[in-house]
């Protein structure tokens, strides 16, 4: 049975993508979850860094589920529709204002891969296999999400992985920059967390500061908000976490903060 877990532990939440069987193939109704799932965390206050993963030992996502494609898929007004449920799912971890890690192991293909596109960090075992197969199939993709993998790539990596179709592994992906960390797969979730409990410590104004200044950096002049970029960046400064920073630094002595 395909479904979205999600639970979380203390400041760390987690949301586990599962299709086992179809190895985390996505269903249309998985990615409909997604964006509720990190909505919900992004208005928990007790949340401060986001995990996604996916079940099992084989995928992150293999891709979407193809079984699904003659029915949701095989007509114009089919295809714009199941177009706008994916596209909401890929937006999603953008649009979180807390940081989004996607934790990769095994396959990560087609929609896998965009969406582990759309997340802030991207940390994998070494069994990492990762493929675009978009001219194997036929289908178009969306210039957003080819734009999107141009900013973590460059024209030539992107150009190379549409092209050729063709499967690159952790090292590749390290290599290319689409990921910033490759572990050995007994090792992978406890590397994650303690990334993730790393990143759950700092003051969560200043990285939502810096997450909207990155979305802001990477879109088109037409549609920036500089000022709201830089409202946030002068709500860090007269924020009572900056003054613990502050403290804590002369103390040295790890600071506390509360997003206040």
């Amino acid at each position: 049975m395909s479904k979205v877990i999600t639970h979380k532990s203390g400041a760390i939440a987690q949301i586990i993508l599962s299709n086992p069987e179809k190895m985390n193939a996505m269903t249309m109704d998985m990615w409909y979850a997604i964006p509720g799932a990190l909505q919900s965390f992004d208005d928990d206050p007790e949340v401060r860094v986001i995990v996604i993963s996916g079940d099992g030992e084989k995928a992150f996502i293999s891709g979407a589920d193809i079984s699904q494609f003659d029915k949701l898929r095989d007509t114009e007004d089919a295809q714009t529709k199941y177009n706008a449920c994916v596209s909401a799912a890929y937006a999603a971890p953008i649009i979180c204002s807390k940081p989004v890690i996607a934790s990769i192991r095994g396959y990560c293909f087609g929609g896998g891969l965009g969406f582990a596109a759309s997340c802030d960090v991207r940390i994998c075992a070494q069994d990492a296999q990762f493929r675009m197969p978009a001219a194997r199939l036929g289908l178009g993709y969306d210039p957003v999400g080819v734009k999107r993998f141009m900013d973590i790539l460059g024209l030539a990596n992107t150009a190379d992985i549409f092209f050729s179709a063709r499967r690159f592994d952790a090292s590749d992906a390290l290599q290319m920059g689409f990921v910033s960390q490759v572990h050995p797969v007994a090792e992978l979730q406890a590397q994650t967390m303690a990334y993730a409990q790393m990143v759950s410590e700092n003051a969560p104004l200043t990285m939502a500061a810096a997450k909207y200044a990155m979305r802001q950096a990477l879109m088109d002049e037409s549609q920036k908000n500089l000022l709201k970029a830089r409202e946030l960046v002068k709500a860090c400064y007269s924020s009572e976490d900056y003054r613990e920073g502050r403290k804590a630094f002369a103390e040295k002595r790890t600071p506390i903060f509360k997003g206040l």
